[in-house]
């Protein structure tokens, strides 16, 4: 008998594409069938069948209070009663705008949008308006969205999918996107001095999620702010998964490097689609209707979205202490998997950063693309379905982070590591 998500996702297939509205969802990467969710409180997660998980996902980042956190709830309830969308100004634009510049202080001015993606098209586009040069470095791995020019080389879905370049990129928008390798200056210094004068962006995720949690080596990150001044080139973090995560001001504030340009996702909407890019007021000022760089959106700044977002952001702002928490979380989960991870002798290297870790099956220091698309798939695979059948969920990807939110408790810890160690003991059996 097929349970319901299979019921769900035999009939998805006869009208959505794969099934999914998201490759990230379609369970390519381990096998098997997306299991179909409906309902979450906090880090708990049930499916269509009454199954229930601890979730390492949070949606992909941003429920870093929790899913259905009290307060972000009634917000959008209350924000609904009024409209849940006007096309049209209102205070909680101007109140959220006024919260991201006080928790990220070299974003002076800021362009709400609908997603991740659109934040990412757009501070290429206005990097590219106020420079007036036409070509952007991204890193090989990296994540930016679905846009063209990120689709070049890319991670996260297209990564899983084993199509790191995507049909429907033109020559002509590859030819403008060049392709340095994560953590190593040399690779960017290469390009720069091959196109000296025409390199208008460099684009980054200051901590790689997207190919699996990969931190910045020591001098990367520092070494790429000097030489985009070098170069007058603008930087750009893509700070979709780790903005307001790693620290209130993000991976900037975490690394004390500054970005000219910094990109927000989910995270700014507690959940609800939404985006935002924001930086300097210099580079900000070519952005229309003040400037002629034309970017537009009829729902962005959604009520609802700013709702949501301004009281997820406002607690945060509120409550340093959840970012230790939240660090501590993630420290013990790592030690105690380390512990079990060696007693089954299983091959790894775990990398760990704030609340944003991963497990890569392989015994290589995992740096970048090529260190990463090391890990043992198959392995995963077994790990990820046998984690799952003791209520663990993962992301259903060896190329994607895990997750904490604060209220991971401690015994939902200690749980998953008894899960990990069963997990396996099925998988690889002691010698």
């Amino acid at each position: 008998m097929l349970s319901k998500s299979q019921e769900l996702f035999e009939r998805a297939q006869s009208f959505i594409p794969g099934g999914v509205n998201s490759p990230a969802r379609a369970f390519k990467s381990v096998g098997g069938t997306p299991v179909f969710f409906k309902k979450a409180k906090g880090s708990k997660i049930t499916d269509v069948d009454g199954n229930e998980y601890i979730d390492f996902v949070g949606s992909w980042g941003p429920m870093i209070i929790g899913h259905a956190h009290p307060a972000v709830v009634k917000a959008v309830q209350d924000a609904s009663f009024n409209s849940t969308s006007f096309g049209a100004p209102t205070e909680i634009e101007i109140k959220m705008a006024q919260l991201v510049q006080g928790m990220v202080p070299n974003v002076e001015k800021v362009r709400m949008v609908n997603s991740g993606t659109e934040a990412c098209m757009s501070a290429i586009r206005v990097a590219r308006g106020y420079t007036g040069k036409d070509k952007v470095i991204k890193f090989e791995g990296n994540y930016h969205g679905h846009g063209d020019s990120f689709l070049i080389k890319a991670g996260s879905g297209a990564l899983t999918l084993g199509s790191p370049s995507s049909p429907g990129v033109t020559e002509g928008t590859a030819k403008d996107t060049l392709i340095a390798d994560y953590n190593s200056l040399e690779s960017v210094e290469k390009l720069l001095n091959e196109n000296e004068g025409n390199v208008a962006a460099i684009i980054l995720e200051p901590v790689a999620g997207n190919m699996g949690c990969i931190p910045p080596v020591e001098g990367f990150l520092e070494g790429l702010r000097k030489l985009c001044d070098a170069h007058d080139v603008v930087l750009i973090f893509d700070e979709v998964m780790t903005g307001f995560r790693l620290s209130r001001g993000g991976a900037q504030e975490r690394y004390q490097v500054w970005a000219d340009l910094v990109t927000f996702g989910k995270v700014i909407g507690g959940g609800l689609p939404v985006g935002a890019f924001g930086g300097r007021k210099e580079i900000m000022a070519v952005v229309a209707p003040e400037g002629p760089v034309y970017q537009a959106g009829t729902l962005s700044g959604n009520p609802l979205a700013m709702h949501a977002g301004f009281t997820q952001l406002s607690i945060l702002d509120r409550h340093p202490e959840y970012y230790v928490e939240l660090e501590e979380k993630a420290e013990f989960l790592a030690k105690r998997l380390r512990a079990v991870l060696n007693q089954h002798g299983v091959r790894y290297h775990m990398n760990q950063v704030g609340s944003m870790m991963s497990i890569f099956f392989t015994d290589t220091e995992v740096i970048d693309f090529n260190t990463a698309n090391q890990t043992d798939q198959e392995f995963f695979r077994k790990f990820f379905h046998e984690m799952l059948k003791r209520g663990i969920y993962l992301p259903p990807s060896p190329f994607e982070s895990w997750f904490l939110a604060t209220t991971h408790t401690e015994e939902m810890l200690d749980n998953t590591i008894v899960a990990a160690d069963d997990a396996l003991g099925a998988i690889k059996p002691r010698d």
